[in-house]
């Protein structure tokens, strides 16, 4: 029997288990990335470690999210991240240089690697063909240091692609359709891997498209084979030379098969407010309010190049802003020299930094009520900025038609012919804004800036013998990481979690924090009771860090999403789970709680146990490893780690 190509990588990297599906495994990682909304406690966390080097092949440090630097705090944290490159061997990509995932795959993603970053959105290099996979900044930090990285060996869904995309049918027509398929939840614990004679005709940009947004259907990661087209795309960046050709073999066996013809496809969006909720254009006819093209999801250079022929020439109508945010340095330089950039300025677009700005909600937000047609990947309520708009997610393609008419259109009902861009054959390089580690010998001598705005990462003590607290909130399905963890504005204080503790659930409930905190204060334990998908959305471990600052030692949710469970964990939170869904309602807020006998049950790798609400017993699942009960009982992966080190240094 044969092997799908993320078994086949998956083995070839393996350090601990047995590529067993739903069984925990560790993994070798060859390169890591991070970006500044995450980088900087990860580096904190690297730190903490007592590590001298780096020991992966490569590790970059991106900055790319915080780059409107307003007060001193991102700038601070930006001067943070130079120096630890420095001080560490670490590839640094300036602020400028573009979107993490749009850089990487063009300057660094290889077939065959394995990729761990501190985004969720990572798997955009599965383009490529690597195994790239999102997760906590802990668990990347862990990575650089050659620790393995753990999950459960996933069940891989073959997606087969056949034929061929017609005229004004996208790539990312293509992962809407698979979103209408496997929705948003459900799908922990996969991995999609494309497969069929479809796949042929699509270029590494439009494969990254369909791995970067396959990130919202909530499985691990998404793959693409390496071919003749990943050959022509490293060739293009001058990397002809890592290209290695790579497929699952014929007689691969797979959990499930979805088949979607590409000729079938047509433009589609996600409406307000999940990536799920897929509808097609020619179904909607709503006027615009606001256009935003860009993000990791689409600004490679044949996405904007074709946006710009069709409004060469043109006006922006009366009543409507565009904004267009190239991925990449790459890119808007590639433009600016060709005139598609003065083609765009002269239609009335707002030019953006090459930076995820407007889809973190941290600029360009738009007016209130308003209806905000994006090329981005989320459109979460309140992501934009503006809790009251309403967020559409489509194609370039179809926000650049709705830019022209001030509606939302189907491009297929313009008239004008389909401008059909060509990658270049070859891309001017220019990696300038990237600096490259230092020589081994001068990286000592090299002074980490710490600003006042960045301190120490606060650890978590052992668990207790027993929860013993309340229900400090409790809240419905489909809560995300930025309700949890709002971005925006208030991202700048990631690198001072006694700070950013204070927005705490912020979206959903302003008063969270100062509860829970104190609640802490009278040696109260606080609980988080939730729904469906808990956690779903960014990778960001401040979710779970700052509760666990707070004082949060359980989470119990009808089903949590796998990165947001991993940083539970990481953090000496427990991930509980309702073995049945009607308990949720026997657990209101204030509701007190005990949980007795924690430590025993994670001690003996007991699966059931009981939590006792006033006269009602409630049974509780904990699905953990070996190794993330010993993690939990350390009181989470940074003083797990340290302790396992110092244990390795007595045995030497």
């Amino acid at each position: 029997m044969g092997y799908t190509l993320t078994e086949k990588i998956l083995r070839q990297h393996l350090a601990d288990g047995f590529c067993e599906p739903g069984k925990e495994i560790g993994i070798k990682i060859d390169q890591t990335l991070t970006q500044d909304a995450t980088g900087t406690m990860a580096y904190l966390q690297f730190e903490s470690m007592g590590l001298s080097d780096i020991a992966t092949e490569l590790s970059v440090s991106y900055v790319d999210h915080n780059t409107i630097q307003v007060g001193f705090e991102n700038a601070d944290d930006h001067a943070y991240l130079e120096s630890i490159a420095k001080r560490y061997g670490i590839y640094f990509s300036r602020p400028g240089n573009g979107i993490c995932h749009q850089v990487h795959l063009e300057r660094f993603a290889r077939p065959g690697k394995t990729l761990l970053g501190s985004d969720s959105h990572t798997p955009t290099a599965g383009g490529v063909g690597s195994l790239a996979m999102g997760a906590g900044g802990l668990d990347v930090a862990v990575a650089m240091g050659g620790g393995a990285y753990y999950l459960a060996a996933p069940r891989v869904i073959n997606v087969h692609l056949t034929g061929r995309l017609e005229p004004w049918a996208t790539a990312k027509d293509v992962v809407l359709k698979v979103l209408s398929i496997l929705s948003t939840k459900g799908n922990v614990g996969c991995v999609c891997e494309y497969t069929g004679e479809g796949i042929a005709a699509l270029t590494v940009p439009e494969r990254a498209t369909i791995t970067n947004m396959g990130a919202e259907t909530g499985v691990t990661t998404s793959i693409f084979p390496s071919d003749e087209q990943t050959r022509r795309f490293l060739q293009a960046q001058g990397r002809g030379e890592q290209w290695t050709s790579l497929a699952a073999d014929k007689d691969a066996t797979y959990d499930r098969t979805i088949e979607i013809d590409l000729s079938e496809i047509e433009p589609l969006a996600s409406l307000p407010h999940s990536p799920g909720n897929i509808a097609r254009i020619k179904d909607l006819n709503l006027p615009v309010d606001q256009v935003m093209i860009g993000s990791c999801t689409n600004s490679s250079y044949v996405d904007l190049m074709t946006v710009a022929a069709m409004l060469k020439g043109k006006q922006l109508p009366a009543g409507v802003s565009l904004g267009i945010a190239p991925g990449s340095r790459q890119v808007l330089s590639t433009m600016a020299r060709n005139g598609a950039l003065s083609d765009l300025i002269a239609f009335g677009a707002r030019i953006l930094e090459s930076s995820c700005g407007f889809c973190i909600g941290n600029s360009m937000s738009p007016c209130t009520d308003s209806i905000s047609v994006r090329t981005s990947n989320r459109n979460f309520r309140g992501r934009s900025g503006t809790a009251s708009a309403q967020v559409f997610l489509t194609s370039p393609l179809v926000a650049a038609a709705s830019a022209l008419t001030g509606k939302l259109t189907d491009p297929r009902e313009l008239e004008m012919d389909y401008p059909r861009i060509d990658m270049p054959e070859h891309f001017e390089i220019d990696d300038s804004m990237i600096i490259a580690p230092l020589p081994t010998a001068e990286r000592a001598e090299i002074k980490v800036c710490r600003g006042p705005n960045i301190g120490e990462p606060p650890v978590n003590g052992p668990m207790p013998e027993e929860i013993s607290g309340q229900v400090t909130i409790r809240v419905a399905d489909l809560v995300t990481t930025d309700h949890i963890m709002p971005a925006g504005s208030r991202l700048k204080y990631r690198s001072n979690v006694p700070k950013y503790s204070e927005f705490v659930f912020e979206p959903l409930d302003k008063e969270f924090s100062r509860r829970a905190s104190a609640l802490q204060g009278q040696g109260v334990h606080n609980l988080i009771v939730a729904g469906l998908s808990y956690g779903q959305g960014s990778s960001r471990e401040h979710a779970a860090l700052c509760p666990m600052y707070l004082g949060v030692k359980g989470v119990i949710a009808k089903s949590i999403e796998r990165i947001h469970a991993a940083n539970l964990v990481n953090f000496g939170i427990v991930p509980f789970h309702f073995t049945q869904e009607s308990d949720w309602n026997s657990l209101p807020e204030k509701t007190e709680v005990r949980i007795p006998g924690i430590r025993k049950a994670l001690e003996t790798s007991k699966e059931n146990i009981m939590a006792l609400a006033g006269n009602k017993q409630i049974h509780l699942l904990m699905s953990l490893s070996k190794r993330q009960r010993d993690i939990l009982l350390a009181g989470g992966l940074l003083p797990y780690t340290v302790q396992a080190s110092k244990g390795a240094k007595k045995e030497k």
